[in-house]
């Protein structure tokens, strides 16, 4: 037997990887966790040699809406299944001129605007962890992660901005324009409705997690301009997903290449250091 690869990444998103070349000696794995099931199978394999595990965010057909997204189960599954990272993708709406549609964003900070969402692994689920983790959220996201995919955006010279942060509204629903504008006053620059409690989650787990955003609309603060509408997000989510899929699939390599892992058991030591226990 072989050892246990030290780096394993998990991926979700799940458009743009739907290429069944991408994923080398692919297989699916129905799994559940004490939080319940996660959104859909976990798609196992390699990408060029790399220890993967695609999981579909939404579900494949696309069936959970961001607010009901088990997104605790779905951490956990990946976790489960041996992964040392997370990379993501999410699509976004601008709230700064100069992060336009088709542009992409290696998130560094969110703005948490959602409400009833689980945010916690440490709630006495059973077969979850014990006590109570109060984990610090500067940095928010990984910084290795972060570096691999801002590298993996240069090398393909894509229109790249190496921080962003996210106003995470709890959906389905896009904002007033009353909301656009405050996300704006607060310094946000990009609105989306998934990237809380995922990024939560995969901290709390000890992941190292990282998000590039695909900017697809400037949402609706900008004068004499229409609303944001689901076919315009789609259509140019479509058209330039392609990018944050290779951005995902280079910054793999990237991550697997490196020798340094010590951030991987730091990661955890933050979190038993943040969790209180009680007798």
């Amino acid at each position: 037997m072989g050892d246990t690869p030290k780096v394993k990444i998990g991926i979700i998103g799940g458009s743009g990887f739907d290429d069944p070349t991408l994923f080398e000696d692919q297989t699916e794995l129905e799994v559940t966790t004490p939080f319940g099931k996660p959104s859909d199978v976990l798609i196992q394999g390699q990408i060029k040699g790399v220890p993967c595990v695609l999981l579909a965010r939404h579900g494949r057909k696309h069936q959970f809406q961001p607010s009901d997204v088990n997104y605790r189960a779905n951490i956990w599954a990946l976790k489960q299944a041996g992964c040392s990272h997370v990379l993501a993708t999410t699509a976004t709406g601008s709230l700064v001129e100069d992060y336009r549609p088709g542009d992409l964003v290696i998130l560094d900070d969110f703005i948490d605007r959602t409400w009833g969402r689980k945010c916690t692994f440490f709630d006495r689920t059973e077969g979850g962890p014990k006590g109570v983790c109060h984990l610090p959220m500067r940095p928010a996201y990984c910084s290795r992660a972060r570096e691999a995919l801002l590298k993996a955006a240069r090398s393909k010279h894509y229109r790249c901005h190496e921080t962003g942060t996210a106003v995470v509204i709890q959906g389905p629903r896009f904002s007033s324009r009353a909301e656009s504008l405050m996300h704006r006053q607060w310094g946000g620059h990009l609105v989306n409705m998934t990237s809380v409690p995922e990024v939560v989650l995969a901290k709390e787990a000890g992941l190292s997690y990282a998000a590039v955003a695909l900017v697809t609309d400037y949402d609706c603060w900008r004068e004499n301009e229409a609303s944001v509408s689901v076919n315009e997000v789609m259509e140019m989510f479509g058209k330039n997903v392609k990018k944050a899929a290779d951005v995902i699939i280079d910054a793999v390599q990237i991550l697997a290449a490196e020798t340094d892992l010590a951030y991987l058991d730091e990661l955890k030591e933050q979190v038993s250091s943040a969790i209180m226990l009680k007798d």
